[in-house]
């Protein structure tokens, strides 16, 4: 599926079709890999991979996916570039961009993210900002998809933090046609231009009441309370007990719900291990999507 967009910061870039034919071409990957075919759709591209904080999920993702398609992939770490020693971002993106076919970063601040994009002349994707996670929600629509069967008319529980996680799943949502339900402390609502914009297409509804976000939900999210963007602030009082999805919480969605966490979760707060371990839970297909999603989205971007 190709792309107009020449980046991927948001996941508002990409039109419905757009969304959906890389939904559908990572399923199709992930067939073909388990089927032993091997597609080297990206043979003789390099991926630059800049990380500013941790990752499991999202090197191993994209490492492991660049290799599976042909590619090669750098690792680069704060440390490993002149960054550190005052580089611009600007001059470390018309740099890169003499060098590699597409860059993946994984940053603090979606300001830095922008001017990287708005100075190179290849794709950059967001592989995670204070601001947005459209890699992860790719993945998670591909694992609803791959449940549920469609996405058209479903509708999803977001339980806890309207973080960037959440940012991105409304953007998501928007474009699948996937009503959401919002339950979130007073003060930790999602960002307003964002569900402005997505309202267009969608029901949203901002509650208070986890109960009442679940009701007739056939997804139900939830990610961690304290993020790597928060981790000097105490934040569990304002969520716990009432935010955590356990099973009490579980029941009151559809019978049939699935339960989805982007990882790595903290069993007791956000979530108890009744329900991330239990049957409903898909997390560990959700967290090899983020494979199949991603290779499909790099070689949208770069129009193989």
């Amino acid at each position: 599926m190709k792309v107009k967009t020449k980046d991927l910061l948001t996941l508002n870039e990409l039109n419905k079709n757009e969304l959906l034919g890389i939904i559908n071409d990572a399923i199709k990957l992930k067939q073909d890999l388990k089927k032993g075919i091997s597609k080297p759709l990206l043979k003789n591209k390099t991926l630059a991979m800049i990380f500013q904080k941790p990752s499991t999920r999202t090197r191993v993702s994209f490492e492991t996916g660049m290799f599976q398609l042909g590619g090669h992939a750098l690792s680069l770490s704060a440390d490993d570039l002149q960054l550190k020693r005052g580089e611009t971002i600007e001059d470390t993106a018309k740099t890169l961009s003499r060098y590699v076919d597409v860059i993946m970063a994984r940053v603090y601040s979606h300001d830095e993210l922008e001017m990287l994009a708005k100075n190179s002349t290849i794709p950059v994707i967001n592989g995670l900002s204070d601001s947005f996670h459209p890699c992860q929600i790719l993945a998670d629509l591909m694992t609803i998809k791959e449940k549920k069967k469609k996405l058209d008319g479903l509708k999803i529980a977001w339980i806890g933090d309207g973080n960037n996680v959440c940012n991105s799943m409304i953007y998501g949502c928007a474009k699948a046609s996937v009503d959401i339900n919002i339950a979130t402390p007073k003060g930790y609502e999602p960002n307003r231009e964002v569900i402005k914009e997505s309202k267009k297409f969608i029901n949203i509804q901002l509650l208070s009441d986890p109960v009442l976000a679940v009701k007739n939900a056939d997804v139900v999210v939830t990610d961690t309370f304290v993020s790597i963007h928060h981790q000097a602030t105490d934040r569990t009082k304002d969520f716990l007990p009432r935010f955590q999805v356990n099973s009490n919480l579980m029941k009151k969605a559809n019978h049939d719900a699935i339960f989805l966490h982007c990882l790595p979760a903290k069993r007791g707060q956000e979530v108890t291990g009744e329900v991330i371990d239990g049957t409903q839970s898909v997390v560990w297909d959700e967290a090899e999507n983020r494979l199949h999603a991603q290779k499909a989205l790099m070689a949208s971007l770069l129009r193989v």
